[in-house]
């Protein structure tokens, strides 16, 4: 795979030390001073291993602030004059043209009597960035996320969204289950047809699982996925205990039913990995090889597998992405109108 297009000139991070909130400038502390570590080629296994025990002191932090689940922003009353051409869209089986069919009904027949919401806080169909649902790695929750979060909120993204899992899972084919049941009701409150997924981890390997296995290709526009054993990883034995581990594994039955074919997939993916992510053994399973898949592979160096979530390169090439997603789309809706 080539690296992606739209992301080959440098791209400057932001500082996080301008993060207003508090919990974000004692991430941000540790950071900084990791940055002034030597940033030559030999030093850079030294300066990501420095950065990610920064990043994971500041998410010991943060951890406790995402236990709890995300509770969803309410969905919005439908308005007789400002609808979009889609409407709003209920949880359905998507349709071989890979949208829910339009409803025929009057919006009345609508069982759901739906709280009334400013538009400005919730945008639908054509008007802004589709939704991004942000999926977390292996023992971890939402908190990872908060970073990244405002980053997207700043640059115009207002619709996003950190799931948790239940650190009870034990198989991830249900966690792309429960992943498929949040698209549809975030598409029914939301109206808009499709998401972009963003996964760390394990939460790439999950989001990949939906949309490869389970028909999420209709409902997921974009997967990023950050630091996702694509492949399967070889890191700790001994973890294997865990049914979650053995399933990242590279001879794991997901992982053989991720190589299998997908023809006519409709989601793009977009793959960050680093050759100093020491999860990922080897680095390169983070890739995406797959002939079935439109997938573009972006080298990030220096940075490590817990920085991935928080760094700013990386979160300026996720808006990048998403960004380039909707040009895309928004061209070929052009072409088809046409």
């Amino acid at each position: 795979m080539q690296a992606l297009p739209f992301l080959s000139a440098p791209v400057i991070s932001t500082p996080l030390a301008a993060a207003p909130l508090l919990i974000a400038r004692l991430v941000s502390a540790p950071l900084r001073c990791a940055r002034l570590l030597p940033t030559r080629a030999a030093a850079l296994p030294l300066r990501s291993t420095a950065v990610d025990m920064a990043v994971l002191a500041g998410h010991l932090l943060l951890y406790p602030t995402g236990i709890s689940p995300e509770r969803p922003m309410p969905r919005p009353a439908p308005h007789p004059t400002a609808a979009s051409p889609e409407g709003f869209l209920t949880p359905a089986a998507p349709t071989a043209a890979g949208a829910a069919a339009a409803p025929t009904a009057p919006r009345t027949a609508e069982a759901p009597h739906p709280a009334p919401l400013s538009p400005t806080l919730l945008p639908t169909e054509g008007r802004t960035h589709p939704p991004v649902l942000l999926l977390h790695g292996f023992i971890d929750n939402r908190s990872v996320f908060l970073l990244l979060r405002r980053s997207l909120h700043r640059h115009g993204w207002r619709h996003v969204e950190a799931l948790n899992y239940s650190p009870l899972t034990c198989d991830l084919r249900k966690a792309a289950e429960l992943l498929g049941r949040h698209v549809e009701e975030t598409c029914a409150r939301t109206g808009h047809r499709r998401v972009d997924l963003v996964g760390h981890s394990l939460g790439g390997l999950i989001a990949r699982y939906y949309v490869q296995r389970l028909g999420g290709d209709a409902r997921v526009r974009t997967v990023i996925t950050l630091g996702t054993p694509h492949s399967g990883t070889r890191i700790a034995p001994l973890l294997s205990a865990h049914p979650l581990v053995r399933q990242m594994r590279p001879d794991s039955a997901v992982i053989a039913e991720l190589s299998r074919p997908a023809p006519n997939c409709r989601t793009q993916f977009v793959a960050f990995w680093s050759e100093e992510d020491q999860v990922m053994v080897p680095a390169t399973t983070a890739r995406i090889s797959h002939p079935d898949l439109l997938a573009y592979n972006v080298h990030v160096a220096g940075v490590g597998h817990l920085a991935l979530p928080v760094n700013g390169t990386v979160a300026a090439g996720i808006r990048e992405a998403l960004a380039a997603a909707e040009s895309t789309e928004g061209a070929a809706d052009a072409i088809s109108v046409a």
